[in-house]
């Protein structure tokens, strides 16, 4: 006698990339069950598509809005599975600057906000009072603690305490390289989609403003310039963009400029 089994599918999608909480964007399973899935019984694959999945994707929420030229740029990052490493791009122009003693981790938010009229990037003001370029526009980020699990938990860490982003609010997407401050920190940038929907309550201590500036405006060569700076000693480059609004130059336009960089690469 012979016994019928019924095939169970797989719930892949396609979209085969691990977001920041473990699971796939597509089909919502964490990496040990998606290379488990051939070894499941039926009723075990049954059980996961029928009621562990579905509650999963109702615990994240709807799908943050498509973000254009998503493919394009994913070519240009790092992958979410692979953080830089090594010293910042920019580390032997300042090599005798930096203080003494081992550089501090840290990770910001770059991130992008999908609008009806373009791409937005969400940029701070950091508090007049702060140590470390107080007054600076900024990305929202920080020193990575001891207890963050990784880079991206850090970064979107620090984007919840400055501005009050919530972790169904961002979708990291990669990294870009990193990079050296003045200040001796070495930067990991998390570039990430950002909910349109999202409310920013910046913390007074750390935030004085929060704004967004067109990424086609940030990415056009001519709007960035290069200005020669003396500074101890020798005369050193300043990136800096010709925006009205706000002065958005040092590490934050680098950082940026290293976007448009890693873009044109994959043209």
């Amino acid at each position: 006698m012979s016994t019928a089994y019924q095939a169970v599918l797989s719930p892949c999608t396609g979209v085969c990339t691990l977001a920041s909480d473990g699971l796939c964007q597509g089909c919502m399973r964490t990496a040990d069950e998606i290379a488990s899935w051939s070894l499941l019984d039926d009723q075990a694959r049954t059980q996961l598509m029928d009621q562990v999945l579905p509650a999963r994707a109702e615990r994240r929420g709807p799908p943050l809005r498509a973000l254009s030229g998503r493919g394009r740029l994913a070519r240009a990052l790092h992958p979410l599975s692979r953080v830089p490493a090594g010293p910042g791009w920019n580390h032997q122009e300042l090599a005798d600057l930096l203080p003494a003693g081992v550089q501090v981790e840290a990770a910001v938010l770059v991130g992008l906000v999908p609008r009806d009229a373009g791409t937005q990037v969400l940029l701070t003001r950091r508090n007049d009072g702060l140590r470390h370029h107080g007054g600076q526009v900024s990305f929202p980020g920080g020193r990575i603690e001891p207890f963050d699990r990784d880079v991206v938990a850090a970064a979107m860490r620090e984007s919840r305490e400055e501005i009050a982003l919530q972790a169904g609010q961002m979708e990291p997407l990669g990294f870009l390289d990193a990079f050296t401050t003045i200040s001796g920190f070495r930067v990991v940038p998390v570039v990430a989609l950002i909910d349109p929907d999202y409310v920013a309550q910046p913390d007074p201590a750390e935030v004085a403003e929060v704004f967004e500036v067109p990424l086609d405006y940030l990415m056009a060569p001519a709007s960035l310039r290069r200005m020669q700076v003396r500074y101890e000693g020798r005369d050193r480059e300043v990136l800096e963009y010709d925006y009205p609004a706000q002065r958005i130059w040092g590490a934050t336009a680098a950082i940026l400029w290293n976007l448009r960089q890693r873009l044109a690469a994959v043209a």
